[in-house]
């Protein structure tokens, strides 16, 4: 397979995964190379994610590793072999690569979960709303780099996935522009809300004893939950995350997260309070 110059986020994933059984069987690359009847130059190809392998080399690969999971083989074959060109590639060039990489993410995720703490998660932002976020942004974006932004975002939105969002009463006040542009947000949230396919929970100011929501996360359901990914968002981009270790303690923190908020049904009273409040 030819090489590649970029690997995207789940092209290394595999990467990664494919990797971990290899040390897990004790095997050195070299070993593995043996194995296939390729120079160890391919294994390591393969490993960095530089290039693909195909169905029946991962699945030979993962015997020789003494993987029995099939459904955790399966997973894998199926992010190996496909060749879906998303829409997200129409912005390749055009914006960072982290900003393609989430959308792949999510494009392929089972479920979505996140935990805002500043601004309303951009899945469910309107078009305002995110216009006065980007436009924040240090440097400052061109027109056309905003604008392209706005789209890619717009895009994102267009998802049926089950999604489940905990929001921090200080995301739901805070104007990123002005009072009508919050005034619409709400609104958005409470239409939102109404979606079969999407729960929104709050946590409120007057919540005793709560440290727990400190940071936001984006939690990204896998076929599989070893194939989950965390995203934590920096200033250099976003950080994707998928070690066992992290995942749980990831998993355990959004569960902490979730028992503490209000239900549904009070955080969307809780958004009309605060929209009346405008």
């Amino acid at each position: 397979m030819p090489t590649r110059r970029e690997p995207t986020a789940r092209q290394l994933r595999l990467a990664t995964e494919l990797r971990k059984l290899r040390e897990a069987a004790g095997l050195t690359a070299r070993q593995a190379a043996a194995m296939l009847g390729v120079s160890n130059v391919q294994i390591s190809q393969i490993e960095s994610g530089l290039s693909g392998v195909s169905e029946q080399r991962l699945r030979r690969l993962a015997a020789h590793y003494a993987c029995t999971d099939e459904e955790f083989v399966d997973a894998l074959v199926a992010m190996a072999t496909d060749r879906t060109r998303g829409w997200w590639e129409e912005y390749r060039g055009l914006l960072p690569t982290s900003f393609l990489d989430l959308s792949e993410l999510e494009h392929h995720a089972c479920f979505l979960r996140h935990v805002a703490i500043l601004y309303v998660p951009g899945l469910l932002q309107t078009e305002d709303y995110s216009r006065a976020v980007f436009s924040s942004r240090l440097p400052e974006l061109t027109p056309d780099e905003l604008e392209l932004r706005i789209e890619h975002r717009k895009a994102r939105q267009q998802f049926d996935i089950p999604y489940e969002a905990v929001i921090h009463e200080a995301a739901l006040r805070i104007r990123v522009s002005d009072r009508a542009t919050s005034r619409a947000q709400l609104a958005r949230l409470l239409e939102l809300s109404e979606a079969p396919h999407i729960t929104l929970r709050a946590i409120p100011f007057d919540l005793d004893g709560f440290a727990m929501a400190s940071s936001t996360m984006t939690y990204a359901g896998g076929p599989l939950p070893k194939l989950d990914t965390v995203v934590r968002d920096a200033l250099h981009g976003s950080n994707f995350i998928d070690s066992e270790a992290q995942l749980n303690t990831y998993r355990t923190s959004f569960h902490k997260v979730e028992g503490a908020s209000l239900a549904p049904g009070r955080t969307r009273d809780l958004i009309h309070a605060l929209a009346k409040e405008l």
